[in-house]
């Protein structure tokens, strides 16, 4: 009988290790498939409507991060996976689904299809750690779980982009979702099975932590200006890690005079080499973790602000015409090329190890003194990732107005915005607030 709960322990933890892969796989969809919508003579080219299925992605979790929370805490950890599973396959099969219609009905059902998506991946984001956590037995086996699936995580966004560019090679009027159905079959793929695999697998919740008839919230996590600060940190960095590869996917599938003028395989190379953002946040946090134990979050933040902004503004002022030679993946056919892209594609790339220690940083300065209070600023975090979709929309705004590279003083702004708050905003000034 041991043999038979640990054998499907192990089953369960391969089937949340896939599930942590695919809450990347499913929001990284956005941007290379948002390439294929706006080049839709219905679109017309817009940048904005190209980045609003990956907006609709993100805004599902203004309205689901809070309640993702609070069905963990009623339902348990199954349930609420299985619901999130549930939640998933349906997204991406009304995404699949749009395909079969085209034109701006299948613009709607495209974008309606990818906020259901964002639900999921939400309650996913919710339920998934802990969870692995649970199956590990806590302590450093539980950890060293989450680590593993964070590092699949950030490979399963890293070959999202990269798969998507693949497929499509270069986007044209007559490019249509029908041509990245085998994403779609993937996703719908490992929800189905993950689905089924749970369903049958035992898994004992932990005593739920219930807040007491006794515990009193004098104030809220709003009271305190670190946390306050620091939730529009979340928000910004958000829409900065998401955006930046984004719009570089956009700028370097572009063959129009706007984008960065390559014509053979366009989509193909910007897949690629957004894929290399992902792939140097894999490497930043594996970096970071290595040297979490000497190096404070304040000290990672303000040495990593620093050199993005230097790296942004540097990409913004070089001319298009400079050019390096960057390596192509081609994952279709199992091979690397070199390939010439504009530095600023480069410069922007390497903002990846910069973004990489952003998240964990600012959440421990944010919660740093929280007490009691922390849990409904995770709540409220969770919330915030919403900027992931709200920075992007803004950015390609202003790419339709003036173009590309010049857009990028939107999240130039935003990084200047987290390094002001790793050198002032952190500190708590609210010290005389009680938090036991």
């Amino acid at each position: 009988m041991s043999n038979q709960k640990q054998n499907g322990s192990i089953i369960a933890i391969i089937t949340m290790m896939f599930l942590y892969a695919m809450i990347s796989f499913v929001t990284n969809l956005g941007a290379p498939i948002g390439v294929i919508w706006k080049n839709q003579p219905e679109i017309g080219g817009s940048n904005v409507l190209g980045i609003m299925g990956n907006f609709m992605n993100f805004f599902a979790y203004l309205f689901m991060g809070i309640p993702a929370g609070k069905m963990l805490t009623k339902v348990g950890y199954k349930k609420t996976a299985l619901i999130g599973i549930a939640v998933g396959f349906v997204g991406v099969l009304i995404q699949f689904l749009s395909g079969f219609s085209g034109g701006i009905p299948g613009f709607c059902i495209y974008l309606f299809g990818a906020f259901v998506s964002g639900f999921a991946v939400c309650i996913l984001n919710t339920v998934v750690n802990p969870m692995l956590n649970l199956l590990g037995g806590g302590g450093n086996r539980g950890n060293q779980l989450n680590m593993i699936g964070g590092t699949l995580n950030s490979l399963s966004g890293t070959m999202t982009p990269m798969l998507v560019g693949a497929l499509i090679g270069t986007v044209t009027a007559s490019t249509q979702m029908a041509d990245v159905n085998l994403v779609m079959y993937i996703a719908m793929t490992v929800f189905a099975a993950a689905f089924v695999i749970l369903l049958f697998i035992p898994i004992k919740d932990p005593e739920m932590g219930r807040v007491t008839a006794d515990t009193k919230f004098e104030h809220s996590p709003w009271a305190f200006r670190h946390c306050l600060l620091g939730v529009i940190a979340i928000f910004v960095y958000v829409g900065v890690e998401v955006g930046i590869p984004g719009g570089l996917n956009f700028y370097l599938s572009d063959t129009t005079d706007k984008g960065a003028g390559l014509l053979e395989n366009a989509a193909t190379i910007g897949g690629a080499v957004a894929a290399m953002y992902w792939l140097l946040m894999l490497v930043g946090r594996l970096i970071s973790s290595a040297i979490a134990a000497k190096v404070s979050s304040r000290q990672m933040m303000l040495f990593c602000t620093s050199v993005a902004m230097i790296l942004i503004l540097a990409a913004i002022l070089t001319p298009k015409d400079v050019t390096v030679t960057m390596p192509l993946v081609k994952i279709l056919e199992g091979s690397v090329d070199m390939t010439v892209v504009p530095m600023s594609a480069m410069l922007l790339v390497l903002c990846g190890l910069c973004t990489s220690v952003m998240w964990s940083s600012i959440f421990n300065l944010a919660t740093e003194g929280l007490g009691k209070y922390t849990a409904q600023a995770s709540g409220i975090f969770m919330m915030m990732v919403v900027g992931g979709g709200v920075l992007p929309v803004v950015q390609n705004f202003f790419a339709d107005m003036m173009g590309y590279m010049p857009s990028y003083f939107i999240y130039f702004l935003a990084v200047a915005y987290m390094f002001y708050y790793a050198l002032i905003g952190c500190k708590n000034v609210n010290k005389d607030i009680p938090v036991d």
